[in-house]
């Protein structure tokens, strides 16, 4: 097993990830390859600097942890577009962000263990 496997956060990420990718799927046709992918590449990017990360120093992977926060962010901005054009309903737009600020939350505390 590797370290980032161990990990609540990378854990939470994936399950956030997987989440971002069935709302991508439900975009209308013409969104698939655009605000779509956005949100898939987005929401794998979590897991994937929490997963890169792991292997460097603390400092490094702090660095990581951040990225992966932005990450999470911009999954944030895109779900609010989508829910401002439409695409999903306001109950969906507040479970992601509930997760979303719980994933944040764990994120920093976990990168603040780091020091």
């Amino acid at each position: 097993m590797f370290r980032f496997e161990e990990l609540d956060i990378w854990r939470l990420s994936v399950d956030y990830g997987k989440g971002c990718y069935a709302i991508a799927s439900e975009f209308p046709k013409h969104e698939l390859f655009a605000l779509g992918s956005q949100l898939r590449r987005a929401s794998l990017s979590i897991s994937n600097n929490i997963a890169e990360g792991s292997v460097g120093s603390s400092a490094n992977f702090k660095k990581y942890i951040n990225t992966a926060i932005g990450s999470v962010l911009e999954t944030v901005n895109i779900l609010n577009f989508a829910y401002e054009i439409g695409y999903i309903n306001l109950d969906i737009k507040k479970e992601k962000y509930n997760q979303a600020e719980l994933l944040i939350k764990k994120m920093r505390s976990f990168a603040n263990s780091l020091d």
